[in-house]
């Protein structure tokens, strides 16, 4: 197939339409990450459908000091990749065509939801994206828009505001995509050395030693449900040489929850070891979430949550996260 490259509103809106219009949004430089999201949006919208593939770095996103001027532009490479992995059409607009006579005067305001974690290393970043989020789903008229997991908080806020305020689009969230190291993928990557990216590496580590700490949490909770305590059965189990393991299910069963603080702690301990490597990670956040408004968790919290971590290894600023299940939904 060969995708067309289209770089004003008229020009998207006097395509003929068949069947559903799946967006994936991007600011470029693209990689296997986004070429996830372009296939996975090529099965929803299906042979009839069409995908629509956004690329525009959007400057209301970032703050003083960060690396709008730097930020990669590579649109014949991201064609080509657009192309691979589906897309019909790959929109390129101009800051002048998403923002006529200059920046907006009328904005999406995150709330207090934008305010933490990434809201409060970045000032004012999640008002930008979601203003240009809006103005593109309003440019591209999508039915269905897919967005990664690994910006968790941005993913949060766009389907609180398509909620709020009745885009009638569906959204959907595609897993994380990461190297075979663990790394997940991020155009920011390539600023890293290697030196640096062996480093950065410890971001999954410690969300991996959380997840682990947590798995073993619940597979001793769910050992400890099966157990009886009962004389016999505790003889039993003594007979087989499970005393020891009955015990240790019996202690946490009975201990007080404490699970998230665990999840922390196995966490940060590996973030702690990353600060003093050469070159060092400087942690910016470890924190662990309930992901409908991205205020920390206590230890009596039970359903679906967030472990997330940000950190800058040397002049790069890395974030990555995995989702958990705690209690009775697990």
């Amino acid at each position: 197939m060969t995708t067309a490259l289209l770089s004003t509103a008229d020009e998207l809106h006097a395509r003929v339409r068949r069947g559903r219009r799946a967006v994936v949004m991007t600011m470029g430089a693209l990689h296997e990450g986004h070429a996830t999201l372009i296939r996975t949006a090529r099965e929803i919208a299906g042979p009839d459908g069409e995908v629509v593939v956004t690329v525009f770095v959007n400057p209301l996103q970032f703050g003083a000091g960060e690396d709008l001027d730097r930020y990669p532009r590579t649109l014949d490479a991201d064609l080509k990749i657009a192309e691979q992995a589906g897309a019909d059409a790959v929109f390129a607009p101009s800051v002048d065509e998403v923002y006529p006579g200059g920046d907006p005067q009328v904005r999406i305001t995150a709330g207090p939801m934008g305010e933490r974690l990434e809201g409060a290393s970045r000032p004012g970043h999640f008002d930008g994206m979601l203003t240009v989020v809006a103005k593109l789903l309003h440019l591209t008229r999508p039915d269905v828009a897919l967005y990664g997991q690994k910006d968790a908080q941005q993913l949060a806020l766009i389907r609180r505001m398509v909620r709020d305020l009745n885009f009638g689009i569906e959204i959907v969230a595609v897993p994380t995509v990461r190297e075979e190291d663990g790394l997940a993928l991020s155009s920011r990557n390539r600023y890293l050395s290697p030196d640096e990216r062996r480093t950065a590496l410890a971001l999954s580590r410690a969300l991996f030693a959380g997840r682990d700490r947590h798995a073993a949490q619940e597979a001793l909770r769910a050992r400890a449900r099966e157990v009886p305590s009962t004389h016999a059965r505790a003889e039993a189990l003594s007979a087989l040489g499970e005393s020891r393991a009955a015990a240790d299910a019996h202690a946490v069963a009975t201990a007080s929850p404490g699970g998230p603080a665990a999840v922390r702690a196995a966490a940060r301990q590996v973030l702690d070891e990353a600060a003093r490597l050469v070159p060092p990670l400087e942690l910016d956040y470890l924190a662990l979430v309930d992901p409908s408004d991205f205020t920390e968790i206590g230890d009596d919290f039970t359903g679906e949550a967030v472990l997330a971590v940000a950190a800058r290894v040397g002049t790069t600023r890395l974030i990555d996260n995995l989702p958990l299940t705690f209690g009775a939904a697990s």
